[in-house]
């Protein structure tokens, strides 16, 4: 009997903000499966331990993932991932593989987890809460009212015309790119606000653009309205 693989959204920081079914998924695994190389330093794997405890006596393996554009480098962390955990479902494992936020969310899980379809197992998504649901609700405001709209937008690339639709616009994983994102925002009028590890102890919120430094952590989320 095959095993299944759960990809599990662990929310945005706070873990308090797990649900229900991730934890349930999470304690009824044999095996959790961790994004990186050091157990330590994986924000997903931190999360979850501040609320299970005990989830160090589970059996952990760490998947690399890269923090790279380069394809090549994708793929082949994709694929070596993916035959990482086959190797467990073909004992009949089930797997539970942590990631931040929700896992349709621009989340490196989602390669992993179609590949793993394709080869004929079985995976599902546990849904998380996105990070842009926390930081609205950090910055005590509405994401879209009536009939506005909201754009996702992924800010370490070119946002020249994403920018410019309307509605709300959430900018995720800006990365280096804080300093030339600020001058758009700022040439087009807008509003901005930011919320640094949103949940975390580290946590800063940035109530107005001029408040937002020219660099931030990883973790940092713009809303633009």
């Amino acid at each position: 009997m095959k095993g299944i693989l759960f990809g599990v959204g662990v929310g945005p920081g706070d873990p308090e903000l797990l649900t229900l079914k991730a934890v349930r998924i999470i304690k009824e695994s044999d095996i959790i499966a961790v994004p990186g190389k050091d157990l330590n330093t994986c924000m997903a794997y931190n999360i979850v331990k501040q609320f299970l405890s005990d989830i160090g006596n589970k059996k952990i393996i760490t998947v690399d993932m890269p923090m790279t554009k380069e394809k090549e480098k994708l793929e082949e962390s994709h694929k070596n991932g993916a035959e990482l955990i086959r190797s467990y479902l073909e004992e009949g494992l089930k797997v539970a593989f942590l990631t931040l936020g929700d896992p349709t969310i621009y989340s490196t899980y989602i390669y992993i987890h179609k590949r793993i379809l394709a080869e004929g197992f079985t995976a599902e998504i546990i849904n998380g809460i996105p990070s842009f649901c926390a930081v609205a609700a950090r910055l005590q405001e509405g994401l879209v009212e009536n009939s506005e709209q909201l754009h996702i937008i992924p800010g370490s690339y070119s946002i020249s015309d994403a920018i410019t639709l309307k509605g709300t616009k959430v900018l995720m994983k800006t990365g280096k790119k804080f300093g030339e994102v600020k001058e758009q925002i700022k040439a087009l009028g807008l509003h901005a606000a930011m919320v640094e590890n949103c949940g975390m102890e580290q946590e800063k919120v940035y109530s107005t653009l001029d408040e937002i430094p020219e660099e931030a952590g990883y973790y940092s989320l713009i809303i633009v309205k």
